[in-house]
């Protein structure tokens, strides 16, 4: 017979995790293709507690626990989960070609996966249509996952975008390849001759340095600059963070958020659909577009970094998918993530994971779609935060109406936030739940964070600014430039 706990006994908290939005694939491992538009608790596939990384791509998602396992779901028509075959997979399911070879890293690209071995080896698998595998000579596909030859150095983070990737190695060098960015960069660059790791297959050289840049699009102003594109790296400059060092940044596809060394968060780029969680500042003007039988797009003639005052002092816990994040407030930081260098990549920009701050790495940036992995927030985690483009529920608070402010996800008001991560139209979060209420004691309920108040009170003037109703996107641009997840479209950038 069990023991019955005594009164001053409280039962142990458990770690889950959830997952919400666009699930046309089965990206969210919940065993159908149903969008989700409240946080729903995944079944066990592995210890909860030991999830490490959460990633998500244009329709598929990954997870790495603490003991080097990859677990993979959703759409895989090109092989991107590396399981050796191209049917879609409902559930997590552990890469077995990986086993006995520990995982550090993955980052997810539109239709393809990066992932970084715990040596400091890449390997690639899915579409290689752009050379976005790092494979010059490779086939169109690979279902199984390969290492990238070239990458002779250890490598120690990777990032992925729409259709090109990253890498940073232990001695601080970037690499580029893939050529995602080469159409955007011929037609806004008439006559220039791009740097070749813009039109590379192999991985490539970018620089060396070891401040913040940014290059790529420049269409909704993400770079913070006046240009069209940017051909080459551009530096941020300190006095856009307020002097500033900035010490996180995170990506959507045409927005970023950004984390200085005093926990004040910046964004800036897009707005249209609340990305930004915050009212566009005077300085940022922005006219309406007539492009052929297209919706009228808003478009920024200058964005500069502002800050987002109600995620001051978020506990680095941040993720962006392609226009709607997440974050962690509260909590007591992470807990193994010193302040550090961070590897960036954009056009479809998955937001990227830390690097260790020992390293000399290069700081890098370029807005775009990635659903990207951030490092575990504190023993007593926070309260998850959303905003942003919400047509799939990816904000979880059970409509599809955009959220223009950073507000809590109510269904997880209960629970811790530890880690979060998001595809471009999908949200996952682990959180720790509450631990079971000693007898003598009702259940203790977890209010909203006090710090997110002052934009959060703005949500519904901003809502009535905006056209009621769900948002559609409509886009006219060829097959090269348009891309369909169930009903999410990459717009060329």
């Amino acid at each position: 017979m069990e023991r019955e706990p005594r009164a001053s006994e409280a039962g142990p908290a458990a770690a889950a995790l959830f997952a919400w939005g666009a699930n046309s694939y089965g990206q969210l491992g919940l065993g159908h293709k149903e969008d989700v538009l409240l946080p729903q608790q995944l079944n066990d596939f592995c210890k909860p507690g030991c999830v490490r990384r959460i990633t998500g791509g244009g329709g598929h998602s990954a997870v790495v626990t603490d003991g080097g396992s990859l677990f993979v779901c959703g759409l895989n028509k090109d092989g991107q989960l590396g399981l050796g075959h191209t049917e879609d997979v409902l559930y997590f399911t552990p890469c077995r070609s990986l086993l006995g070879c520990p995982i550090q890293q993955v980052a997810c690209g539109w239709d393809f996966t990066i992932i970084l071995t715990g040596n400091g080896q890449v390997l690639s698998c899915g579409s290689n249509s752009f050379g976005q595998l790092g494979v010059p000579h490779g086939p169109r596909r690979c279902v199984v996952p390969q290492a990238i030859e070239p990458l002779r150095e250890k490598v120690v983070s990777i990032a992925a975008g729409l259709r090109h990737a990253l890498a940073a190695t232990a001695s601080g060098i970037v690499f580029q390849w893939g050529t995602g960015l080469a159409s955007s960069g011929r037609r806004l660059c008439p006559g220039e001759t791009l740097p070749l790791f813009l039109t590379a297959k192999e991985p490539s050289r970018v620089t060396d340095a070891g401040e913040l840049y940014v290059w790529g699009s420049n269409k909704h102003g993400q770079l913070a600059s006046q240009a069209a594109f940017l051909p080459v790296p551009q530096k941020i400059e300190a006095h856009c963070f307020q002097h500033e060092k900035v010490t996180a940044v995170w990506s959507g596809w045409t927005h970023l958020v950004a984390q200085t060394e005093t926990g004040k968060v910046f964004t800036w780029g897009r707005a249209d659909y609340g990305q930004l969680g915050r009212k566009l500042e005077s300085h940022e003007n922005w006219r309406l577009d007539m492009q052929g039988l297209s919706l009228p797009c808003p478009r920024p003639q200058k964005s500069t970094p502002s800050p987002l005052h109600c995620l001051t002092g978020a506990t680095e816990v941040v993720s962006c998918g392609s226009e709607h994040n997440l974050a962690v407030i509260g909590g007591e930081g992470p807990a193994s993530c010193p302040s550090s260098c961070v590897l960036l990549v954009g056009q479809l920009c998955l937001p990227p994971t830390p690097i260790p701050a020992d390293r000399q790495l290069v700081p890098l940036t370029r807005a775009g779609h990635d659903a990207h992995t951030r490092c575990r927030a504190g023993p007593k985690g926070g309260a998850c935060y959303s905003w942003g483009w919400n047509e799939h529920g990816m904000c979880g608070d059970g409509t599809e109406a955009n959220v223009w402010a950073p507000k809590p996800v109510q269904s997880l008001r209960l629970s811790s936030g530890l880690l979060v991560g998001c595809g471009a139209g999908h949200s996952l979060a682990l959180c720790q739940l509450p631990a079971l209420p000693a007898l003598d004691q009702g259940p203790k309920v977890t209010g909203p964070s006090p710090d997110a108040t002052e934009d959060a009170k703005s949500q519904e003037a901003m809502d009535k600014e905006k056209l009621e109703g769900k948002t559609t996107r409509i886009s006219t641009q060829s097959q090269s430039d348009t891309c369909r997840n169930g009903g999410l479209v990459t717009e060329p950038l």
